[in-house]
């Protein structure tokens, strides 16, 4: 498993319904794999999809190399052209190896067979 030192420092990226996931996705990679948090922005439905699809690609560049991330979604009040908006901001980072382990062996406790 590949660990991944945070440096502090968070990367802003923001989406837009034109944004190509693939290439949103390496950037993401690239940020996580340097032990930069990342904060996607996104205003729209088309955004938020493509916002989506890229999370869901890099973790796929990720996995494979032993870096599982976890994303954590959140409303931001933004200011586009003097005017106020909701933007979905989504808050990606790489998920802390040792409270996966624990997360999963709670869930694994607490399954209940199907009969």
């Amino acid at each position: 498993m590949t660990h991944v030192q945070h440096t502090g420092e968070i990367g802003c990226l923001k989406v837009s319904s034109k944004s190509p996931p693939a290439s949103v996705a390496g950037a993401i990679a690239g940020m996580i794999k340097d032990g930069v948090a990342v904060d996607i922005q996104a205003v729209g439905a088309g955004a938020v999809n493509q916002a989506v699809k890229a999370i869901a690609i890099s973790r796929g560049f990720l996995s494979p190399i032993g870096i599982e991330i976890v994303c954590v979604p959140s409303f931001a009040d933004i200011v586009i052209d003097g005017e106020f908006r909701t933007a979905i901001r989504f808050a990606v980072e790489p998920r802390d190896a040792a409270a996966a382990a624990q997360v999963s062996a709670g869930a694994a406790a607490q399954e209940t067979p199907v009969e």
